[in-house]
């Protein structure tokens, strides 16, 4: 009986300090897709009503153009992992980082609806690499003893790009005297505010050509002195290099391929830990989080907010965003997924249930009564912080961890997938909704986040703690 072979050793080691600067300046330029990829998400935020007076298009018409580029989102992550394999990360970045570019001056100057919509679903194309190609990067990049912070790179730059992509839009819209179609450097505010991405866009580009290729994809075509290279300037060059190249070789060949066959086999097609996942994906958007990002300007205007301010408030939203975040970041490893994902739950149950309540009230001389006005106001921000502490980090750890290797990639497409579909079908059903009854959308809402709290107790496993091999 031959004995199975090994994998060697490994020679890694943590970045020596004269390197670690290096590779954060490395980890933070590739999280600059996921800024672009917060920053576009949310700067249509400040276009919404100058785009359905411009084009005088009624609430349906208006949530498909705010919603097409999630079409985008979808195709560009369902491509982003093949295109990287093919041709290499640094080079997908920078495919990016051009759509993002064309997005960004299509959007600020369309000649129509139809267009505009175009350049919408090229720059979701464009957010869905970023969230691939980013965390993939900075994963097979980063020395193993901080892959981890340096990983929560991406989630922080995400929140950052939206809260900015607010202060611009606040700041443009002030510069045109509180109108969003007034006239700025020769186009209307809300062009301006969505082809400003383009300064983004254009240094997202250059940092790609100042930072190396993945030595994991170098070694995947035989660039193994290449990677060598990577390796010794990321990790120092006092590491066992040839340990370290060998031991990806060995960790590549080990690697099972998952397919979507992979994922079939139990009750109602899908095996039931693929099903968990979907429905985390699902119930972190069904609570309306999106609403808040994509539609919050509207919304505050809808009750009687005027433009200026209600601008701000999508600011300060986005600034409890990261605050949540940073809460997240804290506690996700101390009391674990679950404690954490119900209390957000709770919280946002409240918040949203308040904000249901206040939006019940009728309208007096254009705006909500004051009492109410600042119920909604705050129970707006308590739903952004709860749902920013738990289920906007959780949701994507947990997805990352709960899957057994032979299926992770695939059900992880799966639940992302599921994702991006529940996204859509959120935003573009709020404008028709809230036509329809304000607060009964916000009812609608607050069921969904109290449905999470059973959801999580009967179905959803701890991670904390576990290695990856003991999942499923």
């Amino acid at each position: 009986m031959t004995s199975t072979p090994q994998a060697p050793k490994s020679g890694a080691r943590p970045a020596q300090p004269e390197h670690l600067g290096h590779v954060i300046f490395i980890a933070a330029a590739a999280a600059m897709g996921g800024f672009l990829f917060g920053y576009d998400s949310s700067v249509i935020n400040g276009a919404v009503e100058a785009i359905r007076d411009r084009y005088d298009i009624g609430s349906a018409a208006l949530a498909q153009v705010i919603a097409v580029a999630l079409i985008g989102c979808a195709i560009g992550a369902a491509t982003a992992g093949r295109i990287a394999d093919r041709i290499g990360r640094i080079r997908c970045m920078q495919i990016a980082a051009v759509l993002f570019t064309v997005s960004a001056v299509g959007s600020a100057l369309p000649f129509s609806l139809y267009d505009l919509a175009f350049w919408r679903v090229i720059g979701g194309f464009a957010i869905g690499m970023a969230s691939v190609i980013g965390p993939a990067y900075i994963a097979e990049v980063a020395p193993p003893a901080y892959r981890g912070r340096l990983g929560s790179f991406q989630q922080a730059a995400i929140v950052v790009g939206i809260a900015i992509s607010q202060l611009v839009n606040w700041g443009i819209l002030n510069a045109a005297g509180g109108d969003q179609r007034g006239e700025l450097l020769g186009v209307e505010a809300w062009q301006l505010m969505l082809g400003v991405m383009v300064v983004p866009a254009v240094l997202y580009g250059l940092l790609s050509f100042a930072i190396p290729e993945s030595p994991r994809y170098l070694i995947s075509v035989g660039k193994r002195e290449r990677a060598r290279e990577i390796l010794a300037e990321v990790e120092g060059r006092d590491i066992d290099l040839d340990s370290r190249v060998t031991e990806i070789e060995h960790a590549m060949k080990r690697e099972h391929k998952s397919t979507f066959k992979d994922l079939l086999g139990g009750s109602f097609y899908f095996k039931p830990i693929v099903w968990v996942g979907i429905g985390l994906s699902v119930f972190q958007q069904f609570v309306g989080i999106n609403v808040a990002f994509y539609y919050s300007a509207t919304l505050w205007q809808s009750v009687g907010v005027d433009p200026a301010d209600s601008f701000f408030y999508s600011f300060t939203t986005s600034i409890i965003n990261i605050v949540g975040t940073v809460i997240a970041m804290i506690f996700v490893d101390r009391i674990g997924r679950r404690p954490l994902a119900i209390i957000g739950s709770v919280g946002m149950v409240i918040g949203l249930a308040l904000e249901a309540w206040a939006f019940s009230f009728d309208l007096v001389d254009g705006r909500l009564p004051a009492t109410q006005g600042w119920v909604a106001l705050i129970a707006a921000h308590v739903f952004v912080l709860f749902f920013a502490l738990s289920w906007g980090v959780v949701v994507w750890v947990m997805l990352g961890e709960m899957f057994p290797n032979r299926i992770r990639a695939a059900a992880l497409g799966v639940a992302a997938a599921a994702q991006w579909i529940a996204n859509w079908a959120i935003t573009a059903s709020f404008p028709s909704l809230a036509d329809w009854n304000l607060s009964a959308t916000y009812v609608i809402y607050t069921v969904f986040a109290a449905l999470s709290i059973p959801f999580v107790l009967k179905f959803v496993k701890e991670t904390k703690g576990k290695s990856l091999e003991e999942m499923g």
